[in-house]
């Protein structure tokens, strides 16, 4: 049987399970467009529904803070006890969520729906990230790349799917794409299966070293608290292209809400490509250099943006995404082999922490958008990727020295 098949778990221990991997990308994929899709609907609800952007921040705050206080449980109990069906018992509630937010009849409705979409995220990030680096056959940044690609190709699909079947059909045609989410859950319950098999054939090998085991334990902190400022800046300045960036073109170039969706599109598959080279390069020139360039790097496109003409905007948001992007894989690496042993909690803590701080910094920013207007939170979260300076308390010693 090849490494490829997911009915491969002995092989998987030291090759890369290619389809394993595919399967987790193709799961992610799927899990961010039912996400995605909530956000990109947010020029329909606020038109139904007449919501302030306040009350627009609040439905991502919803859904990503619910996510970002779970994920790190939910990875701290799989990494002691792992439950073969979480997976799919969590794209089970998100497709709940996706339904509640197609029918609901109110605002309390779509908060409800946003928070169980949260939930079914907080439960699928830690354990899907789990798999594909169980998967990877070593190749730990292409798996982690290939992982999240899907995750980002998702979520720049929702709003092309937005713009040509929600703006043109309304609200209720979200639940058509419930579908989705019961395709997710038939893909997850086999992969939960491969792991399970995985599992059981590790657990006769013997443990791996530790190689992370020899750094300090108050290095291991200051890293792993730089790291998560790093996220910090990556994911505030994305969540306010995320929730805001539609209604930013719509004020200053006068688009529709269709160009404005097809926009955001250009940016989110900008990322995609930029998280689908991330791991891959880190693999090569190592994570710590990777960081070094995506989060510090990215700096001179960004504050350039809000001064540019449409074209530019449209240039500058891809350079953007792919250079900032290509930041979230190396760092989950990194982190990971700084707490070796820990992946679901790891992996929770950063998912979810990416998770929060673009959900309250949703919140906040439509806070001040409602104050100053929507052109001067782009002008303010410009500078957020200064924070990239922070990466020289990193260690830079590799850790297999």
């Amino acid at each position: 049987m090849t490494a490829t098949s997911p009915a491969s778990p002995h092989q998987a221990a030291t090759t890369t399970a290619w389809l394993v991997i595919w399967g987790t990308s193709l799961s992610h994929l799927l899990n961010d467009v039912i996400q995605s899709l909530v956000t990109a609907s947010y020029p329909i609800i606020e038109a139904e529904f007449a919501l302030s952007f306040w009350q627009i921040g609040m439905l991502t705050f919803a859904f990503q803070v619910t996510a970002s206080i779970f994920q790190p449980i939910v990875g701290h109990f799989s990494d002691r006890s792992p439950v073969t069906h979480a997976l799919a018992f969590g794209m089970g509630l998100s497709f709940v969520g996706l339904v509640m937010l197609a029918e609901g009849p109110s605002y309390g409705w779509l908060l409800a729906g946003a928070t169980l979409i949260g939930l079914g995220s907080a439960i699928f990030h830690p354990e899907a990230s789990r798999v594909a680096r169980a998967a990877s056959g070593g190749r730990f940044g292409t798996a982690q790349s290939m992982f999240q690609v899907g995750g980002n190709a998702g979520t720049a699909i929702g709003p092309l799917l937005a713009a040509f079947v929600v703006v043109h059909n309304g609200r209720p045609s979200l639940v058509w794409f419930s579908v989705l989410a019961l395709a997710g859950l038939l893909i997850l319950a086999r992969l939960g299966s491969w792991h399970a098999r995985h599992r059981a054939a590790a657990a006769s090998r013997p443990a791996p070293t530790r190689k992370g085991a020899s750094l300090p334990r108050q290095t291991v902190i200051l890293a792993i608290v730089v790291l998560a400022m790093l996220t910090f800046s990556k994911n505030i300045y994305t969540a306010a292209f995320g929730s805001y960036y539609t209604f930013f073109l719509i004020d200053r170039f006068d688009l529709t809400a269709q160009q404005s969706q097809l926009m955001l599109f250009v940016f989110l598959g900008a990322m995609a490509v930029g998280v689908a080279l991330g791991g891959t390069i880190g693999d090569r020139i190592g994570p710590l250099t990777v960081i070094w360039v995506s989060i510090l790097g990215v700096l001179p496109f960004t504050l350039l943006l809000p001064f540019a003409s449409l074209f530019w905007t449209g240039v500058l948001s891809v350079i953007i995404g792919v250079i900032l992007a290509s930041a979230f894989p190396a760092i989950v690496v990194y982190a990971i082999e700084l707490v070796p042993g820990r992946v679901g909690l790891i992996s929770g803590m950063f998912f979810g922490f990416a998770f929060g701080m673009a959900g309250i910094a949703a919140a906040v920013l439509g806070a001040l958008a409602d104050l100053n207007g929507i052109a001067w939170v782009f002008d303010v979260v410009a500078w957020l990727p200064v924070i990239g300076v922070l990466a020289i308390f990193l260690p830079r010693r590799t850790f297999a020295d």
